[in-house]
């Protein structure tokens, strides 16, 4: 079960990096939620609310990667541990497009319920991404 499981979360990461929306359908359960402490105003609750959220992170982000290094499994859960990165294409809420890229480690969890996915729990550093971007001075020596 735990193979089957860390297998279903690599072909999220896969679906995402190929931007296959459509396969989204397959992995995810109808009532998907996603959960993050870094961007509290977005709101997904539906398979539906995360192809539109990814839609929307494709447009300032257009060549987004998501590797994940590390996988680990127990029962219904799956954490991980991999990096996001992306050059800031377009706006990203009030910051607009500066063309830099960024690498930026992320962490969490998915939750799997009847071999489809059912949450996910995703964090970040969002200063050292910012930083990155240019939008944020860096860090003084």
């Amino acid at each position: 079960m735990n193979n089957t499981n860390k297998n279903l979360v690599r072909s999220f990461a896969d679906a995402g990096n190929s931007n296959n929306l459509n396969a989204f359908d397959t992995l995810l359960t109808p009532d998907f939620a996603r959960h993050c402490e870094a961007t509290p105003e977005v709101t997904v609750n539906s398979c539906e609310d995360f192809k539109q959220f990814y839609r929307e992170t494709e447009k300032t982000f257009p060549d987004q990667q998501m590797n994940l290094d590390r996988l680990v499994a127990e029962g219904d859960f799956v954490a991980f541990w991999g990096n996001f990165s992306g050059t800031q294409k377009g706006p990203m809420g009030p910051f607009p497009p500066t063309g830099k890229r960024m690498v930026s480690e992320i962490a969490g969890m998915f939750r799997i319920e009847n071999g489809k996915i059912a949450e996910l729990w995703v964090t970040w550093d969002n200063l050292s991404g910012l930083m990155q971007l240019g939008l944020l001075p860096p860090n003084p020596a």
